[in-house]
């Protein structure tokens, strides 16, 4: 109803305002630079934006998008406010702007009010603009969080967790909703061991699981604030009020643990205790902003916004993952069939584990995991990219004040690479083809890019991979899935933050042995 509302109240007032416009059009016709943007659907301004903000929150959209593919080539332009928004889907422009010209496509977009409040002002690495903010912030996660050694010294922390999640199955019976139960053990990882580091207790996690939860699913509701935020204020101020207050409730979540967090790191001298967790490396961090002639001190909601995007990226992008790649694991019994097999072959008829060290003997299992994020990437589009100038990209001009998306599903899909590419065949990474696969954009062409590609691409990618194959080979080590009462698998999709599985995977579940 209030897309509706909006698009009335619009109709009207760009009614009362096209003189004006007519008028300066016919000033500065004559000094306008001609330009050749990619092609793309008629559009009616404003009505458009509106038509295109109500897709985006609906099933629709990527849909959609596929017809437009499909009817104006590998690269289109979509309207949506005063800046074009270029959709890539092609793969070979994709590389030429990623790879060949990744410092020029490796902005961010301005940020949009809505964005600005989400994320500090562009004060975490997902948003950060191009520039000595974002090296700063990405360098702190990738040597203090990110680096080998660090990723090696949590694998205790690791197999807990997969403990946790084997005993927390074995309590549900026979039937269990695989994802929940994921979602719950990665967050107990990784909040309370990767990144806060306190002693929590299993109700508190369970308070900041839901919190980020609930803060998740609600931000498709804020996207139509950012149309002329002059006028949602005016038409749609509960909602910019729920916005206000669940940032705010967020930070009060929060703070009382990065507080205790630094009242335990005055009392102590032991230098690996103090720098142990992604938390104890933001409070002692100095920024220099771009511009900036002096270095300051992150503040506590600029922590609160990089900590909820490292739980956010490492719980919720691999929850979906896994739950896509069991869903085809207890579809097709007889790929989890092999798997066991494989997995049976290296660690043994005996153990009760897979190992960290068993994984790399392990190529079908690794087969699986990549036709799992190549059949089902859990974000369909990167995050969006913007140019430090104009370019040139496929014969047509992509401004610096537009906005890129790269869509990420439709290259893992393309048939012109992939044989039967809806189809989930494991064996297609296997073999020569298989060998030294590389999903970053390397080799001189980009076949698949789940963790994006070039200087934005995920700096989490090898954990997110550690994880997945860890927790997939020790599930199906475990348990023998199958379909609950030998209903079918419906694969069908929805977008929240990630597209997930539009009917969430309910297993029957027994151990083996």
């Amino acid at each position: 109803m209030e897309i509706w509302f909006l698009i009335t109240c619009t109709i009207c007032i760009s009614a009362l305002l096209k003189p004006f416009f007519d008028l300066h059009n016919f000033f500065t016709k004559a000094t306008k630079p001609k330009t050749k943007l990619p092609p793309g659907p008629i559009c009616l301004p404003i009505v458009s934006t509106l038509w295109i903000l109500h897709k985006l929150s609906s099933s629709q959209f990527q849909p959609w998008l596929r017809a437009l593919h499909a009817r104006f080539g590998p690269i289109i332009t979509l309207h949506i406010g005063p800046q074009p928004h270029i959709f890539i889907f092609g793969r070979d422009l994709a590389h030429l702007a990623l790879v060949n010209s990744g410092a020029l496509f490796a902005d961010r977009p301005q940020p949009s009010p809505v964005s600005k409040i989400l994320n500090e002002n562009q004060h975490n690495i997902s948003s950060a603009g191009y520039g000595s903010t974002w090296r700063l912030l990405r360098r702190n996660l990738a040597e203090k969080v990110l680096h080998p050694s660090r990723v090696t010294a949590y694998s205790q922390a690791r197999e807990s967790a997969m403990q946790l999640l084997i005993s927390r199955i074995k309590a549900k019976g026979d039937a269990v909703n695989l994802v929940e139960e994921f979602q719950h053990c990665m967050f107990h990882l990784l909040l309370a061991t990767m990144c806060l580091g306190n002693d929590l207790d299993e109700e508190k996690i369970k308070e900041i699981e839901d919190e980020e939860r609930r803060f998740l699913l609600a931000l498709n509701r804020f996207q139509v604030l950012d149309f002329w935020p002059w006028l949602t204020k005016m038409l749609l101020p509960n909602r910019w009020a729920e916005l206000l207050g669940r940032k705010r409730h967020q930070y009060e979540v929060f703070m009382p643990l990065i507080q205790a967090r630094k009242e335990a790191m005055k009392k102590v001298t032991d230098k690996p205790y103090i720098n142990s967790t992604y938390l104890d490396s933001l409070l002692e961090l100095e920024l220099q902003e771009d511009n900036a002639n002096e270095k300051r001190k992150l503040t506590d909601a600029e922590i609160v916004a990089l900590c909820s995007e490292f739980l956010t990226a490492g719980t919720d992008t691999s929850s979906t993952s896994l739950q896509w790649i069991m869903a085809n694991l207890v579809k097709h019994s007889e790929i989890q069939t092999k798997l066991f097999e494989e997995i049976q072959a290296v660690v043994g008829s005996k153990s009760k584990e897979v190992k960290e060290e068993d994984l790399q003997q392990l190529p079908y299992l690794r087969a699986v995991i990549l036709e799992g994020l190549r059949r089902h990437p859990p974000g369909h589009l990167l995050l969006p990219h913007g140019l430090i100038r104009d370019a040139e990209l496929g014969g047509y001009l992509v401004p610096k004040n537009a906005t890129v998306h790269f869509v990420v599903s439709e290259m893992g899909w393309d048939p012109q690479i992939w044989d039967h590419p809806m189809e989930f065949r494991p064996e297609r990474f296997l073999g020569k083809e298989g060998e030294g696969f590389d999903m970053m954009g390397g080799g001189g062409e980009i076949k698949m890019i789940p963790f994006g590609a070039g200087r934005r691409i995920c700096p989490g990618y090898s954990l997110g991979m550690l994880h997945l194959m860890y927790f997939v080979a020790n599930l199906v080590w475990n348990f023998e899935f199958k379909p609950l009462n030998g209903a079918e698998i419906n694969l069908s999709e929805k977008l929240e933050f990630t597209t997930v599985m539009k009917y969430p995977l309910v297993a029957q579940i027994s151990p083996r042995g």
